[in-house]
C-alpha cells in the first residue's frame, strides 16, 4: 500500500513562490512516475508535472518556465517549485504516483493541498 502525504500549500500573493512537499510511504518502485495534478471545482484534474525515478520531467503548457519539479529517491519525495504565480493557478494540488502493472495500472493519490493565489 502507496500513502502519499503533501504539504507546502498556502495563500500567495501574485508573482510569489510556494514549494511544495510529497512523502511517499510504502514499496516504492524505480519505475513509479511521481507528479503533481491540480483541480479546480467544476473542472477535471489536470496533469501539472510529472518526474520519472531517473530525472526525466514533463510540464504542462501553462507552467513551463515558472514551475520545476524534482525528486528525492533515498526519501521517497517529490517537490514542486511554483514561481511567478499567477491566480489562474489557484486549485488543489494532488501529489500522484502512477505505476504500470503486469496487467493493469495504478494510480496513488494523497489528500491534496490547496494554493491560493491572489491578485
Amino acid at each position: 500500500q502507496v500513502q502519499l502525504v503533501e504539504s507546502g500549500g498556502g495563500l500567495v500573493q501574485a508573482g510569489g513562490s510556494l514549494r511544495l512537499s510529497c512523502v511517499a510511504s510504502g514499496i516504492i518502485l524505480g519505475s513509479d512516475v511521481m507528479g503533481w495534478y491540480r483541480q479546480v471545482p467544476g473542472k477535471q484534474r489536470e496533469l501539472v508535472s510529472s518526474i520519472t525515478s531517473g530525472g526525466g520531467t514533463n510540464y504542462a503548457d501553462s507552467v513551463k518556465g515558472r514551475f520545476t519539479i524534482s525528486r528525492d529517491n533515498a526519501k521517497s519525495t517529490v517537490y514542486l517549485q511554483m514561481n511567478s504565480l499567477k491566480p489562474e493557478d489557484t486549485a488543489v494540488y494532488y501529489c500522484n504516483i502512477f505505476r504500470r502493472g503486469a496487467t493493469r495500472n495504478y494510480d496513488y493519490w494523497g489528500q491534496g493541498t490547496q494554493v491560493t493565489v491572489s491578485s
